[in-house]
């Protein structure tokens, strides 16, 4: 027998508004107990005992610290949605003058994935306590490590979440404090750029620097580097192709008056195409080696390849955008431009239809929740939490 839908998005409202003091307390607790990734041992305790407190059955441990949990509606072998939020927070020292500031030394939830976990057991309590009303199966993805490669989305994807069934399609959300709480934005199609790290060691000859006639200075050749790739990204073949290339990180280890042997690059590359991204890593390395062979230098050059591209499902996006005006208004949904920031969602949205929304956290009648992202002053309105709850449920029960 099939449920009625009908009233549903007022229902899920009405029950995230409920909970909303519980959303506000899993949130405060997470955020006072921020773990790094991949050691998120005791978010993943916490995790699991809140599942045990609303009887939903659930595997822990998968790739170290996740967890995968079950719902089940009516007619349970229907269709399957899968839900993700991840769980690591960021090495931040949290600058906040909250009574929930962070409990752990150099470690922050700066990049809201505690605001994700409460968003993600909001909507298994929403679903849990309404299964009567809808139809299907809703897999639960607690994701640890999204913050450093490999990505522990790659890490799940290669133990098996997304099989025995396949699920039709996954959803995921993400803090957005450019938009106010209530309001939700999406993009159709390619939506956040690939991330790789460029590590590059330049060995060269050191010694003296009043005596450099039989140096090869890595410092001169490592500038020389950079300026050369970045010229290349100024003068790429096809400029139209967002592209970022940073290097943050040289160190030389010398002194005023001492040319040190080797010199170390690191940085970032990042691009919304995915052909031009492995192109780019061959002509890039071309350069280089270009350079130090002139220079009489050697050169180490490792690419660990990081992250795809997120690419939003257009189908399932637009379905996605109509569910959420139906939840919140048609005035509270908003179309966004592409972002050069990266996300290991991709690597579900990869194997199966995916879409990744941005959830707004800022206050629209204070300064609180506009601190960016990854800063040591981050925060949210926590009435965005009702919305990142029920809104998660409902459309995990409507697409």
């Amino acid at each position: 027998m099939k449920p009625e839908l009908d009233n549903l998005a007022e229902l899920f409202a009405q029950v995230a508004k409920e909970i909303s003091p519980q959303l506000s307390s899993w949130r405060r607790h997470l955020h006072a107990h921020p773990e790094l990734s991949y050691k998120e041992f005791k978010t993943m305790e916490f995790v699991c005992c809140e599942l045990d407190k609303m009887g939903i059955p659930y595997k822990s441990g998968v790739s170290g610290t996740g967890i995968v949990a079950t719902i089940k509606g009516v007619n349970p072998t229907s269709k399957l949605i899968a839900l993700r939020a991840d769980l690591d927070a960021l090495p931040i020292t949290e600058l906040n003058t909250v009574d929930y500031i962070s409990c752990n030394p150099g470690i922050m939830h700066a990049c809201g994935h505690d605001v994700h976990t409460t968003s993600l057991l909001g909507a298994a309590l929403i679903l849990s306590r309404n299964c009567e009303k809808w139809d299907g199966t809703i897999r639960l993805i607690f994701q640890p490590g999204e913050e450093c490669l490999p990505g522990g989305a790659s890490l799940m994807v290669g133990e098996g979440v997304l099989k025995n069934p396949i699920p039709k399609h996954i959803l995921g959300q993400h803090v957005f404090p450019d938009l106010p709480a209530g309001h939700v934005g999406m993009r159709s199609g390619t939506y956040m750029a690939s991330a790789d790290e460029f590590h590059i060691v330049v060995k060269g000859k050191g010694g003296h620097a009043a005596l450099p006639e039989n140096q090869v200075n890595p410092l001169l050749v490592a500038s020389e580097i950079l300026l050369a790739l970045e010229m290349f990204m100024k003068e790429r073949a096809n400029p139209e192709i967002k592209t970022v290339l940073g290097f943050g990180f040289i160190e030389g280890k010398g002194a005023t008056n001492v040319i040190p042997n080797e010199v170390r690059l690191k940085g970032t590359f990042r691009s919304l195409n995915e052909e031009w991204r492995f192109n780019a890593h061959l002509k890039m390395r071309e350069i280089v080696d270009a350079i130090c062979y002139k220079r009489g230098a050697t050169v180490d050059f490792h690419i660990p390849i990081g992250y795809p591209s997120v690419y939003n499902n257009p189908e399932l996006t637009k379905r996605m955008r109509v569910i959420a005006e139906e939840y919140l208004g048609v005035e509270k949904v908003h179309d966004l431009p592409e972002r050069m920031t990266a996300e290991d969602f991709s690597f579900f949205a990869n194997e199966i239809p995916g879409c990744f929304y941005r959830l707004g956290t800022s206050s629209p009648n204070s300064d609180l929740g506009h601190s960016g992202l990854h800063t040591p002053t981050f925060d949210i309105d926590e009435s965005a939490l009702e919305i990142g709850a029920g809104l998660m449920a409902y459309a995990a029960v409507m697409t």
